[in-house]
């Protein structure tokens, strides 16, 4: 490793990617350039200040399972680096729901009619899912059933992306909501699981100042060690020779053009754009980096003159009659983001595509918007608004479409033949990742461009796992009981007894209280005596009141067994069904292959 000091490796994009790799190379005491289009660093992670009050751009918790990730934000903030409570709800028809859900916050706020039909909407995706998991709405659906995906997913996630729910990929879901299910958020009400979803953790590390505060801490740390960050410095040219890239053409505002050359390219910039501005650019894999997609957003900034709103770090706003897709209270994340103690500073998000209506609005016609929608929302009065600013976030989020994954593939499949040339990040690989993963890839990054080693930048996701995903994925094996099992696991899926007792548990609970409850409401000189028998099976249980709650625990106790039993016991009919089929197709190979010896 002698000539590592001859290197002269160019970083396109100051972010979260582009300056952890900056940082790890600075360790081997490889001096890079940084080059960032905007005039401060983190790009998506970025903090932006207005009149001393400081606004995260979308909202970052800092969670990582990733070991290296989370002592890199340690080592370099210290103290300041907090650890901050998780306080979430959801705003629908009027209402606020705790989230993670809380049971009786759930129940009274939807009512008993509509959490019996989320029940039994549940149990009837469990019997019949989607035989097939292409898209967002199939995914969902499949592990919360139809109904509760209409209400707590759909609306938010078109504002979110702009497209329905039937086109948006299921890798999304996949990769932001995985292992979370209705099963696990009813046992999340009740009991604190050994193995944290991460969709539900209740605490996360923060800056005291924003996610700007430790990027810039970043950049003075690479300055410090021989680093070079050049800000307002815009990549409009990427010259290539064969399979190698030789230089990039810099546009800065206080000077000429400027051609930086180097031995070796890291790149952040969205891979699209990185293809667009490329020289020469294959037809067509440039005719693939047009069909990606992106979903910007923006964020109206209002100063309200109150000291206290609400508790929340942030809601997500569920009702279709507002734009705004959440709101932050920047207040809530920590107090040294608001000078002044007597007043709070929120974020509206709202998420839009550029150059559309919404996007092309004025500030002063976005703040309005903000002020009346924030008062519609009963979070705070319009009058109490004193100031606000807007800013705008292009290419924030990558779009999973219905072709991307195709266009990808073919961009990944040029790039990849790349010699000198590592793509890196949410948007050089198109793919939505959390800020830690992105992180992960501009350290393993490194590691392939220091130590040699091979690491595979697209496959890094939502796990620290990754690793231990690839090596099983590599396998070619195709014998008869892999290709069983998988048609097995597609045609019948398994029942998962605890969800499915749950289910039937909770919708009997119901069933039981709600009719209780109608008979007492009803009256009368006899009141429900033929419900009275239940007592026989249900010491304790009568028809009133009271009775109506010891009924629904008895209900919900039982319907749990019963749902458990029946999920069980067609699991297990299933397998012993499926073991003799496996054996007598196995011993019809064997009696074909003795045939042919």
């Amino acid at each position: 490793m002698s000539d590592q000091h001859d290197k002269q490796v160019v970083i396109i994009g100051a972010g979260p990617a582009g300056l952890t790799a900056a940082y790890e190379l600075t360790k081997h005491r490889i001096h890079p350039i940084i080059l960032e289009q905007r005039d401060k660093v983190g790009g998506l992670a970025r903090t932006e200040n207005y009149k001393g009050y400081y606004f995260d751009m979308g909202g970052h918790r800092f969670f990582t399972k990733a070991a290296a990730v989370s002592q890199m934000w340690h080592a370099v903030l210290g103290d300041d680096f907090r650890l901050r409570p998780r306080t979430s709800r959801i705003y629908y028809q009027n209402k606020f729901f705790n989230y993670p859900l809380k049971p009786f916050n759930a129940l009274f706020g939807l009512g008993i009619w509509e959490a019996l039909l989320i029940g039994l909407s549940f149990i009837q995706c469990q019997i019949f899912p989607y035989p097939r998991e292409d898209t967002f709405e199939q995914w969902v659906t499949n592990r919360f059933g139809k109904r509760l995906f209409g209400i707590f997913f759909k609306t938010y996630t078109e504002k979110v992306w702009g497209i329905s729910t039937s086109e948006l990929k299921a890798e999304w879901a996949a990769q932001r909501i995985k292992d979370l299910s209705l099963k696990t958020a009813l046992l999340s009400m009740f009991v604190k699981p050994k193995d944290r979803i991460k969709t539900l953790i209740e605490e996360f590390h923060y800056p005291r100042r924003g996610p700007g505060m430790l990027w810039e801490a970043v950049r003075r740390q690479i300055e410090e060690r021989g680093g070079v960050v050049e800000l307002n410095s815009d990549v409009v040219k990427i010259n290539r020779a064969e399979n190698r890239i030789t230089s990039v053409v810099v546009s800065c505002e206080d000077k000429e053009t400027e051609i930086i050359a180097g031995t070796d390219f890291i790149s952040s910039m969205p891979v699209s754009e990185f293809v667009k501005r490329l020289d020469p650019a294959p037809p067509g894999i440039l005719q693939a980096a047009q069909k990606l997609h992106y979903r910007d957003f923006l964020t109206v900034c209002l100063i309200v003159n109150q000291p206290d709103l609400f508790p929340d770090n942030w809601i997500y706003i569920h009702s279709p009659e507002v734009q705004v897709g959440r709101i932050q209270n920047f207040k809530n994340w920590s107090a040294d983001m608001v000078p002044d103690p007597s007043k709070t500073s929120l974020g509206l998000e709202y998420f839009c595509s550029e150059g559309d209506d919404l996007w092309n609005m004025s500030d002063a016609d976005l703040i309005a918007l903000g002020k009346r929608e924030i008062e519609r929302t009963g979070l705070a009065r319009a009058r109490d608004v004193e100031d606000g600013c807007v800013f705008r976030v292009p290419k924030a989020y990558p779009v999973y479409d219905s072709d991307y994954r195709d266009y990808v593939a073919l961009i990944r499949n040029f790039v990849d033949g790349l010699e000198n040339f590592q793509t890196i990040g949410r948007n050089g690989l198109h793919r939505y990742d959390n800020q830690d993963h992105a992180m992960m890839t501009g350290m393993l990054a490194v590691r392939n461009l220091v130590l040699g080693e091979q690491n595979d930048l697209w496959a890094v996701n939502t796990d620290q796992e990754y690793q231990e995903e690839i090596r099983a994925g590599e396998s070619s094996e195709s014998d008869v009981s892999h290709v069983f099992e998988g048609a097995l696991r597609r045609v019948f899926s398994r029942l998962d007894p605890v969800a499915f007792g749950l289910a039937i548990g909770i919708t009997a609970g119901l069933v039981l209280l709600f009719a209780t409850l109608a008979l007492v409401i009803k009256d009368g000189a006899v009141v429900g005596p033929n419900l009275q028998l239940l007592n026989q099976f249900f010491p304790g249980y009568a028809v009133d009141a009271q009775g109506s709650l010891v009924g629904f625990v008895y209900a919900l106790v039982a319907g749990f067994g019963v749902g458990w039993g029946f999920a069980y016991l067609r699991n297990v009919a299933v397998y012993v069904s499926a073991r003799v089929i496996h054996r007598d197709i196995e011993l019809r190979l064997l009696r074909r292959f003795l045939d042919y010896l």
